[in-house]
């Protein structure tokens, strides 16, 4: 058979395939599954002044008084209950935005309003325990 012949033939064959039509490519705006009650401990920092009113990574302005967080990897609109764990204070915000990685990293950076609630404003980083409790989208 001819190689141009073989390839018309390939083609053909993967097109008239009925199981080939049937599937389907995930949607390109499909948001990966974080599970629930997904939990990790290490270090919270908050967010800069300097940040205010400029677009996050999901497109929403940010606003310091919001209860919102950046991550380096969870899908927008995951809501994190974050814990202090030096003194047990905890507060829900959902990811608006993305952070730096890195084992140096803080796991997650939190807007000034959620730093506050968790009394963290004078250390400016402290040890926090995230655990996934669902979306809001």
């Amino acid at each position: 058979m001819a190689p141009a012949l073989a390839c018309t033939v390939v083609a053909v064959l993967l097109i008239s395939t009925p199981s080939a039509s049937r599937q389907s490519a995930p949607a390109a705006s499909a948001t990966p599954a974080v599970p629930l009650n997904q939990k990790r401990t290490g270090l919270a920092s908050y967010m800069a002044k300097t940040l205010e009113g400029r677009k996050t990574a999901s497109g929403q302005i940010y606003d310091g008084r919001q209860l919102v967080a950046a991550h380096p990897t969870y899908p927008m609109g995951t809501v994190l209950r974050v814990t202090n764990l030096t003194n047990g204070r905890a507060v829900e915000v959902t990811v608006v935005d993305r952070s730096a990685r890195g084992p140096k990293r803080p796991i997650v950076d939190l807007s000034r309003a959620a730093a506050e609630r968790l009394g963290m404003i004078e250390a400016g980083v402290v040890k926090v325990t995230t655990e996934v409790i669902g979306r809001s989208r």
